[in-house]
């Protein structure tokens, strides 16, 4: 039976994580493959990783993460903040440090919907006088 330390959920515009941390080796699974193959881009690894160097857990807990919705730079926030919410469950002491980098506050910006009679959401059709 492996036992879950901290269980912390993530959301970035329209991605949600669901984050599992156990004891382990550093090793970061996401949707069943390794972080690497699932992140392809070295910057969104990096932004998975960032709650792990803060607090100083990089190999110590095995996190295992269930990300959908959105595409890759939303479910890499997504990632960091679930991250970050269940290293604090983990324990408290992290949450200063995690806190001051910003990493618990969640980034509430999202894509405002387009609106009738208009081409996007602020984008009006061409005016024509004559």
């Amino acid at each position: 039976m492996i036992k879950n330390l901290g269980i912390g959920t993530g959301r970035r515009k329209t991605a949600v994580a669901r984050v599992y941390v156990r004891d382990g080796s550093g090793k970061i699974t996401v949707n069943g493959k390794e972080l690497a193959s699932y992140f392809p881009q070295g910057e969104h690894a990096i932004i998975v990783r960032q709650p792990l160097m803060v607090s100083a857990g990089e190999n110590k807990y095995d996190v295992l993460i269930n990300v959908y919705g959105g595409g890759s730079n939303g479910q890499a926030g997504a990632c960091r903040h679930g991250l970050a919410r269940a290293l604090c469950q983990v324990d408290q002491a992290n949450a200063v440090s995690l806190r001051n980098s910003g990493f618990l506050t969640r980034d509430s910006r999202m894509v405002e919907r387009k609106k009738y009679g208009q081409r996007g959401a602020r984008r009006r059709f061409q005016f024509s006088k004559r």
